[in-house]
């Protein structure tokens, strides 16, 4: 149920009002400098996308505006689906847990707006990409590996950003978006983005609702996943010439939502932003850029085992009524479940951080320099009142230098250097460390033709973040804790790729190949999942992305990718857990006029290369998995050039399947121990998407 009835009348007022103003347009252009440091976002295209475009080898780019099957994403790491080398650690029907390689966690930083949100619950039920919703942002970037040094200190597996680019105004105006979505289980979204400015400054209104009830697998078995969520921020920007920017910004959401794989749910998720931003171009000949930025993120977290699910008395193996207040298809009844104690916990972390950044242009040469930093806090409530459980603060400073050697070949290099601290409240007791990092990357475009080539070696430190440090039973070799005894993480890792972009044909291919020492693995007790260990080992990781796009004719393009990943625990001399398997996608599109169509095959292999019960904080290998072909489909009407209509089906076949990466089964729900939860059956869906 929704908290904040204000803001879901706002947003559905937003929503009315995108829908009666598709022919207002004003000023499209994005400002000329506000992007001179950033990828420029792919525009938005009529054909659904089934795989994101890579910008480069090295870096994916997609615009999150942009219609795309599978059905539209509830949160950040369902945005993700169409990103080659990503999987998800499946809750159920919202807030996985992204890997990217399988890599999980810390390991891949996700910012919004240059800042980063980070969870309460110690098992990351919030994960970071929770708090996210994907369509209030304009652009989705992933780096790959250890390749750059701008943003923040241990991404050994990548770089998220979620960005929304400042809108610019040539004249007084009002420019936006505004979308509605109906699916199968009682799926409902409404959003909306409104811009109103002028040449001197704007106001942008961002907002969301996202709704839906328990779905049905493939085997008509409903599975508990219901979910409500809501969004909603404000920006105002001055730009009082066309080389200076200031932005303030806040932001609050809530939801809840409860998971078929876990004892409790969450039934609360709420988010408090505060934000600004400061951005002048062309201070002298040389000094091209001078960015700043600061945040303030707060989440407060609420998980139980009562208030999303209802219990009664009836004997084992009655029908059970689930969760109160919601739709028809969620009375209908759960599997036999015995009535738990009634258990509630609440927690909460506070997140300042800040970092500038200065751009300098040479004749061959491109300069960026600067410092970021953060400090964290995070809280539990007892019956006293909130505790203090832990702080982390990290400092640091970077450099990243490209040289433009000719006009085929440029040469990137850069390091940073943090200084980490954490405090153990709760033991008296704190650790610090410090962290280098560094790359070097050769990029060459051939003459004869149109194939550019990279060639990158990077090194990086990772801290044990929160989830390992406070979450485990035990540390290394059984000790008690593993605040004092486990070690930071250290990756080296060679990346390479290629792209080729011909006429009708364009092709990329991006492999790594890397050593981890001191990785951080979980060992969970075979009998008690909540029993674990964090340990260091040292890892080898290999594999790679690759994908094509082919102009069929005017109307026809076909598209397909191939993701692998592989990991080996070196120390124990057996598989690494949680590595997602060999996963295929191939795409076919249609467009003619205003219409448009295509289809998704998702091929994804079995995984038998597992480490049964190790894994994460989140997950554990409990077994190998099936491979799986899953079938979408879909369609889309350009009614104007400002109005498109769009519906599809995913899983055209009702295929009963459950992904790799899964969370095992919660008895309170009536399954196994080790039974994978799984994924949504025939599911269709409508959208309607407006620009003014």
């Amino acid at each position: 149920m929704f908290k904040n009835h204000f803001a879901l009348q706002a947003l559905r007022f937003a929503v009315a009002v995108g829908c009666i103003m598709p022919g207002m347009t004003f000023a499209d252009e994005p400002h000329p400098h506000h992007n001179a440091t950033f990828i420029k976002a792919p525009q938005s295209d009529p054909v659904i996308t089934v795989t994101a475009p890579d910008a480069s080898p090295l870096t994916a780019v997609t615009n999150l505006k942009t219609p795309r099957q599978p059905v539209p994403a509830s949160d950040g790491s369902d945005s993700l689906k169409t990103i080659p080398g990503f999987a998800q650690i499946r809750n159920g029907g919202t807030n996985g847990d992204p890997v990217f390689r399988g890599m999980f966690g810390s390991r891949l930083r996700i910012l919004t707006n240059n800042s980063e949100m980070l969870g309460a619950c110690p098992a990351r039920m919030d994960a970071p990409s929770s708090y996210i919703s994907p369509e209030s942002f304009d652009l989705l970037t992933l780096i790959k590996g250890p390749e750059t040094v701008l943003w923040g200190p241990g991404n050994s597996a990548g770089t998220l950003r979620f960005d929304r680019e400042p809108p610019h105004f040539d004249r007084p105006g009002i420019k936006g978006s505004a979308s509605a979505l109906a699916a199968s289980n009682s799926r409902f979204d409404e959003n909306a983005d409104l811009s109103l400015g002028s040449e001197n400054g704007y106001i942008r209104l961002t907002g969301n609702s996202s709704r839906a009830g328990d779905y049905k697998d493939g085997d008509s078995a409903r599975v508990p996943s219901k979910w409500t969520k809501w969004n909603a921020d404000v920006a105002v920007g001055w730009t009082p010439d066309k080389d200076t920017l200031l932005e303030l910004n806040a932001g609050k959401s809530d939801g809840e939502a409860r998971y078929a794989g876990r004892s409790m749910d969450g039934s609360q998720f709420k988010r408090e932003s505060l934000g600004m931003r400061f951005e002048k171009f062309n201070l002298s000949e040389t000094f091209e850029k001078f960015e700043a930025s600061a945040y303030y993120n707060y989440a407060n977290h609420i998980m139980d085992n009562h208030a999303l699910r209802s219990f009664d008395l009836a004997p084992t193996g009655a029908p059970r009524n689930g969760m109160n207040s919601i739709s028809s298809m969620d009375k209908a009844p759960l599997p036999a479940m015995d009535m738990p104690m009634p258990m509630t916990m609440q927690l909460d972390r506070r997140i300042l951080g800040g970092r500038m950044m200065g751009t300098w242009l040479w004749d061959d040469f491109q300069l960026q320099s600067g410092a970021d930093m953060q400090t964290n806090t995070h809280r539990s409530k007892k019956a006293s009142g909130w505790v203090k459980d832990a702080r982390f603060q990290d400092y640091g400073v970077f450099s990243e230098l490209a040289w433009h050697a000719d006009s085929q070949s440029k040469v990137v290099g850069g390091a940073r250097l943090d200084r980490a601290l954490v405090n153990n409240d709760s033991a008296k007791s704190s650790r610090s460390d410090t962290l280098p990092a560094g790359f070097i990357r050769f990029e060459h475009t051939l003459n004869v033709m149109p194939l550019m080539l990279y060639a990158g070696v990077g090194y990086t430190e990772r801290f044990p973040d929160y989830w390992e440090l406070f979450s485990p039973t035990y540390g290394p070799g059984g000790r008690a804790g593993a605040f004092d005894n486990l070690k930071t993480e250290k990756t080296t890792q060679l990346d390479i790729g290629a792209q080729y972009s011909g006429a009708r044909l364009t092709g990329w291919m991006s492999a790594y190949l890397g050593r981890v020492n001191d990785y951080i693995l979980f060992r969970y007790h075979p009998d008690n999942a909540r029993i674990s260990e964090a340990d260091n080992v040292n890892a080898s990781v290999m594999g790679g992305e690759t994908g094509f796009s082919y102009q069929l004719s005017d109307s026809w393009k076909t598209d397909a990718s191939l993701a692998y990943s592989w990991a080996r625990n070196s120390s124990d001399h057996k598989a690494l857990p949680q590595i997602p398997p060999l996963e295929a996608r191939l795409g076919l599109s249609w467009e003619s006029g205003d219409w448009s169509g295509g289809g998704l095959l998702r091929l994804v292999s079995s995984q038998k290369r597992i480490a049964k019960n190790q894994g994460n904080v989140v997950g554990k290998d409990f077994g190998s998995s099936a491979g799986f072909a899953i079938f979408s489909a879909n369609v889309a009407y350009k009614v104007t050039p400002d109005v498109t209509l769009s519906s599809g089906v995913d899983n055209l076949f009702n295929v009963a399947y459950s992904e790799h990466l899964n969370l095992a089964g919660n008895s309170a729900f009536g399954y196994a121990a080790n039974t994978p939860v799984n994924e949504p059956g025939r599911t269709w869906w409508a959208k309607a998407n407006v620009t003014f």
